[in-house]
């Protein structure tokens, strides 16, 4: 009975402890800034899943740092605060916080070489908050409408996706234009029973890894409904994430049935061996809700299993899904220079592996990068320099309903598969401004005489043109060279309102076409969000 007692005061002590529960919500831009602190020799953070809770112990102060600079607000005028350094709604409770925010996005630019304006007109809001320290919630929301160049429009109307977002409501009523018309919604509640483990329902993005890109789970699709289980002992991160996914890519089975849906399951382990090196285990099934036939299947209980690795359960019912294995690792040899890695495996055959015969199911992709803070003795000047490869027919699988994408986009690196990527990029920030400059260039290959080399994760690898003897970049060998800078003052850091300038030199060749994209554009913006336009 004593025995008993005393477990129970201690999971009721456990249980007192401030947990963290509020996300950040995850911005390459802002998150570099936190340099510092996650990649420090002196601490065992785990960096690799994102979004980060911005209330860890760690991140905290430099955090309130960075979302208040600027004036004091005690010597202000409440106009002035508002502007300049609070949420437009901003209450401080001992029980409980709140806030919300108008969030503009507003851009007018010119694309040279298409000989045309740009322009984005987006009203959005955020509303976010605390109950206790053990709950969190936050949402966001955006109307859009925008005219942009013509390689992101093309991209948009061929999938009938705005990059990342939501999909093109035009409905093709604009087919002769450059705008879109679409939505973005986001949302989070965050439940933290104690400082072991985490409970989020949400429709957002995850992300793990501690590159610009990721090979495993990226952010470059759209939002997807998730439920998410993180757990901490110690110096190990464990991660179980259920999501709900769809494909408009795939044949409907009738009109009133939607977008053929599928459902998706992720684990991460991430295991911090030291204060420098730092290991990670990744595993995902990818499933289809229903056949071809329109034979219901729906979730399937076999991989509501929290525990890694699933693939003796897929292949238990007959290996009908799409499975894929990952590792990553982390390594600091100081604070101004860490070294990362990825590698993801989506299916292994020993005798086609070893053999290098160029077998479609030879299916891989890795990264390698290092990334730095404080360059130079420089306080807020970061870098990153990355390279990322994937082998044709990557993340594809049998059958098109368990590619590995949410709502027609990669759910892991945005250039798909079939190509070679290096990029870099250099961040500055001093006082209110921030300076961002990025250089990219990548090699893949395209369709060609309308057949697919296996960069289009919509073919199946079952379709593919040849057996043996793929190659990456196989096809059209098409060269993409791409150069974007920005400059930003930030008006408010409570959201990120800022006046931006930003400019983007983008070149894709091959043999067939030489498409040249020079714009500039100027704009008042606000809000967390990555928005790629790097591809």
């Amino acid at each position: 009975m004593k025995k008993i007692f005393t477990v129970l005061v201690l999971i009721f002590l456990a249980t007192q402890i401030h947990a963290q529960s509020q996300y950040q919500p995850y911005s390459y831009q802002f998150y570099q800034k936190l340099n510092r602190e996650v990649y420090n020799t002196d601490t065992r953070f785990h960096s690799s899943l994102k979004p980060f809770f911005i209330d860890d112990s760690l991140l905290i102060e430099h955090g309130k740092q960075l979302l208040s600079i600027g004036i004091d607000s005690t010597r202000h005028s409440w106009v002035s605060r508002k502007i300049f350094n609070e949420h437009l709604i901003d209450i401080q409770k001992e029980e409980y916080t709140f806030y919300a925010d108008f969030l503009p996005d507003f851009q007018i630019g010119k694309d040279f070489s298409g000989k045309q304006n740009l322009w984005l007109n987006t009203r959005g809001y955020q509303v976010g908050g605390t109950i206790g320290n053990k709950f969190s919630f936050y949402t966001s929301g955006f109307e859009n409408q925008g005219r942009f160049a013509k390689y992101y429009t093309d991209y948009a109307r061929s999938n009938n996706v705005v990059p990342g977002q939501s999909y093109n409501r035009d409905y093709g009523s604009n087919a002769g234009k450059m705008s879109l018309d679409w939505s973005y919604v986001t949302a989070l509640i965050s439940y933290t029973p104690s400082k072991y483990i985490n409970v989020t329902a949400g429709y957002d993005k995850n992300f793990i890894g501690d590159g610009y890109r990721s090979m495993l789970l990226s952010d470059v699709s759209s939002p997807y409904p998730f439920l998410k289980l993180t757990g901490n002992l110690g110096n190990v991160q464990y991660m179980a994430l259920w999501a709900s996914l769809q494909d408009p890519t795939v044949p409907k089975l009738s009109y009133e049935a939607g977008n053929r849906k599928k459902g998706g399951v992720f684990h991460y382990l991430d295991w911090n061996v030291n204060n420098r090196l730092s290991l990670g285990f990744f595993d995902s099934i990818i499933w289809g809700q229903t056949d071809d036939l329109g034979n219901e299947r729906g979730f399937d209980w076999g991989y509501a299993n929290p525990i890694i690795f699933l693939r003796p359960v897929e292949a238990s019912s007959g290996s009908p899904d799409n499975s894929m294995i990952g590792l990553t690792a982390k390594y600091k040899f100081a604070k101004e220079i860490v070294a990362y890695g990825q590698f993801s495996l989506d299916e292994f055959e020993a005798s086609n592996f070893f053999s290098s015969n160029g077998s479609p199911r030879n299916k891989y992709g890795w990264q390698l990068g290092v990334r730095g803070a404080d360059i130079f003795k420089i306080e807020s000047l970061n870098y990153l320099l990355e390279y990322n490869t994937a082998k044709p027919y990557t993340y594809t699988g049998r059958t098109q309903i368990v590619n590995y994408t949410g709502y027609a986009e990669p759910l892991a690196h945005r250039l798909g598969a079939n190509f070679r990527e290096v990029l870099g990029i250099v961040n500055y920030s001093w006082k209110r401004f921030d300076f961002t400059g990025q250089l990219q260039y990548a090699k893949y290959g395209l369709s060609l005489n309308g057949q697919e080399y296996g960069r289009d994760l919509s073919i199946p690898y079952s379709e593919a043109i040849k057996q043996t003897g793929n190659f990456t970049s196989q096809g059209l060998r098409t060269d993409l060279y791409y150069a974007e800078g920005r400059v930003a003052y930030i008006i408010n850091p409570k959201y990120n309102l800022r006046l931006e300038v930003g400019g983007i030199y983008r070149n894709e060749r091959n043999a067939l076409t030489n498409n040249n994209t020079g714009l500039i554009t100027f704009g008042l913006r606000s809000s967390f969000r990555n928005l790629y336009t790097d591809f």
